[in-house]
């Protein structure tokens, strides 16, 4: 069994962030949302990858070699995202014959893959998707059961009058039928191939398509507002673990990285989490917040934030769920104590 792992797209939803970085390295809770998706394959036992690159690909081939993973990873470029239909398509000769899943990799599945694997393998599926329960199902594709509820009947993209209240997760296990699929499906309103229309023809055909409901939580990492979110459902698992010595004043969960350096008229309320080689002084670092390696906090509040690499914050009074990119300067020399709520991106400088 392969994965084939989505690393494309302009990102459009996130810019100014994504003008100059791909949408899936963003980090969450200091790790690119991208390692989480190939995190979950490997844990389920699949150890040879193809990961779509497309406008910013140098970026995301730097980054995923950067790690030692327990796999063969591939890079695919699919050039203009095209639809999911259409990555399924440029990968051909990568998947061969084989079963595979395709995870989107700016999708963040809090309890994994591998329950989800072991029923489309032993429900004999043709295809299988992940489905789950969303308060607003028509801003989603929806999918409509049959009346035992064991196999999907329907999918329907954004419905007015949603079928059901069950979202279709961006993760989905396919056999080689796909291929067929993709082969007989034709360009949306959006001119794209829709993976929806794929799975409905195999549906149509004749094939069987399983399904199995998302237990946990599951993010669409799309928007500035679900960066922060994700970050905050992710650190809210996570262990202590100091590796500096600091007179910090250091309340709940807090993780801080090697080469840090922290003085005592700090406030750190966890959980956060601090990156290697940062310099916090005289600053307040509240709840829900990831600040990466070698930023600079100094005189100011930061909470519910993520900040990324490099950064450099001083005076800037209060940030509040804020996503702040790399290499940036907020300053203030007045440090007027004024709550403020940002996204930033590369490499920007602010005067307050």
């Amino acid at each position: 069994m392969k994965a084939l792992i989505l690393s494309g797209g302009h990102g459009t939803r996130l810019r100014p962030l994504t003008y100059s970085q791909q949408k899936q390295l963003i980090p969450v809770a200091n790790k690119p949302v991208l390692f989480y998706a190939v995190e979950d394959v490997i844990e389920a036992g699949i150890h040879d990858i193809g990961i779509i690159v497309g406008p910013n690909k140098d970026q995301v081939i730097e980054a995923v070699k950067s790690v030692d993973w327990d796999a063969d990873i591939e890079f695919i470029y699919q050039g203009e995202p095209l639809g999911l239909a259409h990555a399924i398509k440029v990968a051909r000769d990568y998947l061969g014959d084989d079963d595979f899943v395709m995870y989107l990799g700016d999708n963040i599945l809090r309890e994994g893959i591998v329950r989800h694997l072991e029923h489309f393998k032993k429900g004999n599926f043709d295809a299988s998707i992940l489905l789950c329960e969303v308060e607003n199902p028509q801003m989603f594709g929806v999918a409509e059961l049959s009346e035992d509820g064991r196999t999907i009947k329907r999918l329907i993209e954004k419905p007015k009058i949603p079928p059901s209240n069950l979202a279709l997760v961006g993760i989905y296990f396919f056999k080689p039928i796909v291929h067929e699929a993709v082969e007989n499906i034709r360009p949306s309103w959006r001119n794209e191939l829709e993976i929806t229309d794929a799975i409905q023809w195999i549906i149509d055909h004749g094939y069987k398509v399983g399904w199995t409901k998302v237990e946990h939580w599951w993010k669409d990492t799309g928007k500035p507002e679900d960066i922060l979110d994700a970050n905050r459902l992710i650190l809210d698992d996570i262990r202590s673990d100091i590796k500096v010595e600091t007179k910090a004043r250091i309340h709940g969960r807090v993780i801080i990285e090697e080469g840090t350096q922290i003085d005592e008229s700090t406030v750190i309320k966890g959980p956060a989490v601090i990156g290697k080689n940062c310099v916090i002084r005289n600053a307040y670092i509240g709840p829900y917040t990831s600040i990466g390696d070698g930023c600079v906090i100094e005189n100011t509040e930061v909470e519910d934030s993520v900040i990324l690499e490099g950064s450099e914050i001083r005076n800037a009074g209060r940030i509040l769920e804020s996503l702040i990119g790399r290499g940036v300067k907020i300053l203030n020399s007045d440090n007027h104590p004024i709550g403020r709520k940002l996204v930033v991106g590369d490499n920007s400088q602010l005067m307050l």
